[in-house]
């Protein structure tokens, strides 16, 4: 992590169309397009000039909590469009938030290489300081989030820091088990981030980034809301269950919801999980 401030090298303000910007309404909710403004940036981190999005409520009257939210997917194959961060970080800065998300180093243009759970964690971490440049951020309330490789990656910087009030982790992997066992989703990961799987060096990859190997150096302080669709074959559901076991032990506070029949992606049960969701960041960051 930087040991002095990051900043926000670049911004810009993200305007659609007007038929896209329908299909926000549609999507996400009116209030997004009205209340909230979303700016794609780049900002510094290790060094490196890192692409992300910054997304807050127009109102400056007072000041909002901030949220950090993790991408899935590996180097481009995820990367958040602006169309999409418009509609899914403005619904967060909706409900009260400063959004703050990575699209991690090397991807969408940015500089370095994208490690899928090394030193790009440290791309997460950076993004805690750029709120000193948000005027109406509450920098003394912060919550995490992160969806399938971003909830790997929400779980590895819950182990660096007990900033974090609250976090959110749906679909996320847990643990990397590295073998032909797992799903073609999984196995094309490991292949893509971390070479072909043999080698002492990949497994010490795979563990280090393999919450459930060491889920007793995570804050204590940060209780966890946990989701995973019974019918996820990408991630499989286990992940979070097998994790679950660990917290309880840890005696770390966590929810987990396991949805029947959901898949990856969660889309027989969106509206659910944005409750969830907005309630679990209501709960603590409110």
């Amino acid at each position: 992590m930087d040991t002095n401030n990051s900043r926000i090298l670049s911004r810009q303000e993200i305007k659609l169309n007007e038929s896209q910007n329908i299909m926000i309404a549609s999507g996400w909710g009116q209030d997004v397009l009205d209340n909230t403004i979303t700016e794609k940036i780049t900002y510094s981190s290790d060094g490196f000039k890192v692409k992300g999005y910054i997304s807050y409520p127009i109102d400056k009257s007072k000041k909002y909590p901030c949220v950090i939210w993790n991408r899935g997917g590996i180097e481009n194959r995820g990367a958040i469009d602006s169309f999409t961060a418009r509609g899914m970080f403005g619904q967060i800065a909706s409900w009260g938030y400063v959004v703050f998300a990575s699209q991690y180093r090397g991807n969408d243009g940015g500089e370095g290489k994208d490690e899928f759970g090394g030193d790009d964690v440290n791309d997460v971490l950076n993004l805690i300081p750029l709120a000193n440049e948000i005027e109406n951020a509450n920098k003394s309330k912060w919550g995490i989030e992160g969806w399938s490789r971003g909830g790997m990656m929400t779980y590895l910087a819950l182990t660096k820091t007990s900033l974090f009030k609250c976090a959110i982790v749906s679909g996320g992997i847990a643990n990397l088990r590295c073998s032909s066992d797992e799903s073609p989703f999984m196995r094309r990961l490991y292949e893509v981030t971390m070479g072909k799987y043999q080698g002492e060096e990949f497994y010490q990859k795979c563990e280090s980034r393999s919450i459930v190997k060491f889920a007793d150096r995570l804050s204590i302080e940060t209780p966890i809301l946990i989701v995973h669709g019974t019918a996820d074959e990408r991630v499989l559901p286990h992940d979070s269950i097998d994790l679950s076991y660990k917290l309880l032990e840890l005696k770390i506070p966590f929810r987990l919801v396991m949805l029947e029949g959901g898949d990856h992606f969660m889309k027989k049960h969106r509206k659910e999980v944005d409750e969830m969701r907005r309630k679990w960041f209501e709960k603590y960051l409110g």
